[in-house]
């Protein structure tokens, strides 16, 4: 079993780790073709990755791209890989940093730090595009940027989806919640016109005990709607879930059927990712 220091990665349903002792956050993650993508040919347009530094500290990106971009999935792998990289690498967190600071203690700094991550990876989804000499709007995605310590979650978010945190005593609340625009399927993208200026920052203080990240496919049936609230009997038992299983292929395994489930497709047939992690 891979240690969590080492970076994380998801693509299509790829990526799971855990490991025990202090302040060590524990996750899984899955991203699964929806079965509406099935039916079209089209790939799963979702991405994910996320990074563990010094066990206490997570930092982690869900990006859903956008269905009818061309190179959708492309533009979401781009955007999550760059988010993360960014912030951890403005306060040396990476694993070939030096940094002992660690996040910011100030929430001023902490935001700016993820809107500064938040312009990384547009900077970078629109250096892909022009490498690849298409326009940007090709690459449109979504973006959820969560950095988490045992003090504190925090959150940068452009268009839907969502982050949520668990206090392990009963209170499931939102770091972020879905944003539309005049409609409930518009959306807004990495590298629409003002998007980082809409972007959602906020910082939740206290002691965290489980994070989820969600895209967009499962917010009908995880968030009550339309104020985009948890759903406590989601969450509940998925939370109760990470914070038990030890197997790292056994969790992906159970958290891939559970997406895939007859109930999930039931209310949805787009692309779904779900990251969940947990305190020990």
């Amino acid at each position: 079993m891979t240690s969590v220091s080492q970076r994380r990665q998801g693509h299509s349903g790829q990526g799971a780790s855990f490991q025990s002792g202090p302040f060590t956050w524990c996750g899984v993650g899955v991203s699964v073709q929806g079965t509406s993508h099935v039916r079209s040919g089209q790939t799963c347009q979702d991405a994910q990755f996320w990074e563990v530094w010094r066990e206490d500290t997570l930092v982690a990106a869900v990006a859903d791209g956008a269905g009818s971009a061309p190179l959708a999935e492309v533009g979401a792998a781009v955007a999550a890989n760059a988010a993360v990289a960014a912030f951890l690498s403005k306060w040396g967190l990476s694993k070939w940093g030096l940094s002992k600071e660690g996040v910011p203690p100030n929430d001023k700094k902490l935001l700016s730090q993820l809107r500064y991550s938040m312009k990384a990876a547009q900077r970078a989804v629109k250096k892909e595009a022009a490498a690849r000499e298409v326009p940007v709007s090709e690459l449109a995605t979504t973006l959820i940027l969560v950095v988490a310590t045992p003090e504190l979650v925090a959150a940068a978010q452009v268009g839907d989806g969502a982050a949520v945190v668990d206090d392990g005593k009963g209170e499931i609340t939102n770091v972020t919640v879905p944003r539309w625009g005049e409609y409930i399927n518009e959306t807004t993208f990495l590298n629409s016109r003002g998007a980082l200026k809409k972007a959602q920052v906020n910082v939740c203080r206290g002691t965290p005990k489980h994070v989820a990240v969600l895209s967009d496919g499962l917010q009908m049936l995880a968030l009550k709607m339309p104020e985009g609230t948890p759903h406590r009997p989601f969450f509940a038992p998925l939370f109760k879930f990470v914070s038990e299983v030890t197997d790292s292929v056994e969790a992906h395994r159970q958290l891939e059927l559970f997406l895939r489930s007859q109930r999930v497709a039931d209310s949805t047939g787009d692309d779904l990712t779900l990251l969940l992690f947990s305190l020990a």
